[in-house]
This record gives C-alpha cells, structure tokens and sequence, in this order.
C-alpha cells in the first residue's frame, strides 16, 4: 500500500488537523524538497508505511518547508516543538505524542506512543 500522503499547504489546515488529532491520531511530516538527508527519511516512512503499527484511519501529512516555510514555523509555535527538518510528529488529543527527526524517525516508535482511547 502506498503512503498516503495528503498536502499540508494552508494555515487553517493546521487548526483542523488539531481538532482531528481528537479523533484519531494524525501524523505530519515536514520534508525539505533539496535536502538529501529528507529524501532519505521519506523513503524511509514509504518503505514502513505498510507495516506500520498506527491505526488504519490514521493519516499522513506532508508539508513542504521550501513552498510553505511560515506553516512550519507555525506548527512549532503552536504545538509547542522544536523545528527540525525533516521531521516527522503524531499528534493524538490536541497534544504531539511523537516526534523526531532526520533518520532517527520510525513508524514503529510512533505507533508506540499513540494512547490507547
């Protein structure tokens, strides 16, 4: 199965994704388009996408630093983590359950730390 990547391209988005982390937990991978290291990490989440440990509804955005770099900044604002690039966040309840970055992150760790509802 392919990952299912879905744009993370306007501010609002942001609020929505929020909101839906309170009926499931929601995934958001922040990708540098010319950073090798990103690309990496992406192949990475495609190859784990399939064996993954998350909940079957669980969805995955993908925002783009290059095109949406501000949107960045305001998902560290308001969810209260450091930017880092790439990096991948679960948010689950309003709150970030998991994060990591470059090639330390995995599917598998972030499907450890959903909570049980």
């Amino acid at each position: 199965m392919a990952t299912p990547w879905l744009p993370l391209t306007q501010p609002e988005q942001l609020h929505a994704i929020v909101q839906e982390s309170h009926e499931h937990p929601v995934l958001i991978f922040k990708h540098s388009t010319s950073c090798s290291i990103s690309a990496a990490a992406k192949a990475k989440i495609e190859r784990q996408w399939p064996d993954a440990t998350l909940p079957a509804d669980t969805p995955i955005y993908y925002l783009d630093l290059l095109r949406y770099r501000p949107l960045s900044a305001q998902i560290a604002a308001e969810l209260h983590v450091q930017h880092e690039s790439p990096q991948l966040l679960l948010i689950q309840d309003g709150e970030v359950r998991y994060h990591a970055s470059h090639m330390g992150i995995k599917l598998s760790e972030a499907g450890a730390a959903v909570v049980a509802s």
